[in-house]
């Protein structure tokens, strides 16, 4: 590494940690609703959609209510994007003329994007007509974060409130998530990415004479617009099949830079958020240092592994798979920053990282998208596993588990391992069918462990709701799209849906005050616990997969010297 990559990095997390306590602040006051510097802007238009949609925005609703709405605004969105998929051939802004989606990609597609995953079998460009990119694509973006976050929000409230079943309205929270978090946010960052090259326009594609003399297409189109959201969104579908190693997607190094900052912000700004709501910002902060020790130990680990010499290479950098406009550090502080954050998008491919640095992502997929995490998602995740913490402690000192004077039942902690298990389940069962069967293992690139790492891959990114790959394996085929698909509904219902049951019961408790008993969650040994828990149930879960797949890589490459 130079000296010019470690500012990098030490400038990416001091920025990371300082627009926390700034954002974070911002939207305690936006889901509190108290006044704030968007009201003014946007305020008419939030009273305009409940309006329309008649929606009683001072009526709160119990949990079931909530996480009703919640599952059919979610379906309603996953039948239009299908259905505008499968005739889009049809519809306005098609200017490449491109056919119809199967079916199947459709329904993948369709899937993908309501639930935040936006995994890609397809190139973009050469499949998705504009219309179907913005209307159907770039609105799941919004309105799948929006959904994340609503879910937060209400969780939040259930910790903080007592004997109460009411956990606000689903379509508040979502439309104050968007009108006041993600749109703003969305159309400053586009704007710059316009002034640093993005492209944004309604334009047919462009055939330009290269300098060897032959003749190329050039996709156009409105992709600043769907990248900004993409990025804040931790939504990461591309405009382009390249991603954001596209140079019409990610033009220059500023352009990468804040790309790269845009996938963490809001999933780290709802840790102050949460401090802030519940009454104790520490308790936000010890949140944030315990995603931040797990990001950093990841990160270290991909950059040793990627400097790391090695005389089959030639004792040269691991360059192969990444935008040399970058480097390797841009590569690898990419690469952990997406699979920490449920992002999805890259700037270089997967797939020719290191085993090590590629099992570092694929870990973080694994341990169930809370290292940051998908905004919203990646916290109520994270409170999860806090639930088991507290349960696990109390069982070793003798007392009733406790959070923020809340007593933790066997109801939570049967949610909570509902919620941890249901993405691993699928993880591994749907890995070991692919790896057995002639319609998973047609779609392979490679054979062997780095073969095996690809599926694992596929099926941690789909059950994570992550939606990168590594990009050596053929999904766009009747069963990886089905069983993608299917492993993306559970991996997001089967983790939301406990939530809001946890949600529910925790509201009607009574609040404890604290005693001289009373096991802290604000310290450091409650973090040095958690981190053990998240990494003792992901790893032991996960190990014997990943002996056969990138370590098992990483010791062959090792033998050959």
């Amino acid at each position: 590494m130079t000296v010019q990559d470690v500012i990098q990095v030490i400038l990416f997390f001091a920025l990371l940690i300082g627009l926390t306590p700034i954002l974070g602040n911002y939207m305690y006051k936006v889901f509190t609703g108290n006044k704030h510097i968007m009201l003014p802007l946007f305020g008419w238009l939030e009273k305009i959609t409940y309006k329309l949609t008649g929606v009683n925005s001072d009526e709160e609703t119990n949990w079931k209510s909530y996480t009703f709405g919640l599952l059919m605004f979610n379906l309603v969105g996953l039948v239009f994007v299908f259905l505008i998929q499968v005739i889009q051939v049809y519809l306005p802004l098609n200017p490449a003329h491109l056919p119809n989606v199967s079916w199947h990609s459709a329904f993948n597609t369709s899937v993908s994007f309501m639930t935040n995953t936006n995994w890609q079998g397809y190139a973009g460009e050469t499949t998705l007509s504009y219309f179907v990119q913005m209307v159907g694509l770039t609105v799941q973006n919004f309105v799948s974060a929006a959904t994340g976050i609503a879910v937060l929000i209400a969780l939040i409230k259930g910790i903080s409130r007592k004997t109460t079943d009411k956990l606000g309205n689903f379509w508040v929270d979502l439309t104050r998530s968007t009108l006041y978090v993600l749109l703003p946010l969305s159309i400053l960052f586009a704007i710059v990415l316009v002034g640093q090259g993005v492209i944004q326009n309604f334009k047919t594609y462009e055939t330009v004479q290269t300098l060897q003399g032959t003749q190329q297409v050039i996709p156009m189109g409105p992709a600043a617009s769907q990248i900004a959201i993409k990025q804040l969104g931790t939504n990461g579908g591309g405009f382009f099949n390249a991603n954001s190693s596209h140079p019409l997607e990610n033009p220059t190094p500023f352009s990468n830079f804040l790309e790269m900052l845009a996938i963490l912000l809001i999933p780290a700004a709802l840790t102050y958020t949460y401090g802030k709501m519940v009454g104790s910002i520490r308790q936000g902060w010890t949140i944030f240092t315990a995603m931040l020790i797990l990001l950093v130990i990841g990160l270290s680990i991909s950059l040793y592994a990627e400097y790391s010499s090695n005389p089959i290479f030639g004792h040269l950098p691991l360059m192969e798979g990444k935008e040399t406009r970058f480097g390797i550090t841009n590569s690898v502080l990419w690469s952990t920053s997406t699979s920490a954050a449920s992002n999805g998008s890259v700037n270089a491919m997967h797939d020719s990282l290191s085993p090590i640095a590629g099992m570092v992502a694929m870990v973080n997929i694994m341990l169930g998208e809370i290292i940051f995490g998908g905004v919203g998602a990646g916290l109520y995740g994270m409170l999860i596993f806090i639930i088991l913490t507290v349960f696990i402690a109390g069982l070793m000192v003798g007392r009733t588990p406790e959070y923020l004077g809340k007593k933790i039942e066997a109801f939570e902690v049967q949610m909570a391992l509902v919620a941890i298990l249901a993405p691993n389940i699928i993880i591994l069962l749907f890995s070991a069918w692919a790896s057995v069967c002639t319609s998973g293992l047609s779609s392979l690139n490679n054979s062997g462990s780095h073969g095996l790492s690809e599926i694992l891959y596929a099926y941690a990114s789909a059950a994570g709701n992550n939606g990168s790959a590594f990009a050596g394996l053929n999904a766009n085929t009747v069963f990886y799209n089905l069983t993608i698909g299917f492993g993306m509904l559970i991996g997001r219902f089967g983790v939301i849906i406990p939530v809001m049951a946890i949600a529910g019961s925790m509201a009607k408790k009574k609040i404890t005050p604290p005693s001289s008993g009373t096991f802290h969650t604000d310290n450091w040994l409650f973090i040095g616990l958690l981190i053990a828990i998240i990494l003792i149930v992901g790893g032991l879960t996960h190990f014997p997969a990943l002996s056969l797949g990138p370590i098992a890589e990483h010791l062959l490459l090792n033998l050959k010297i």
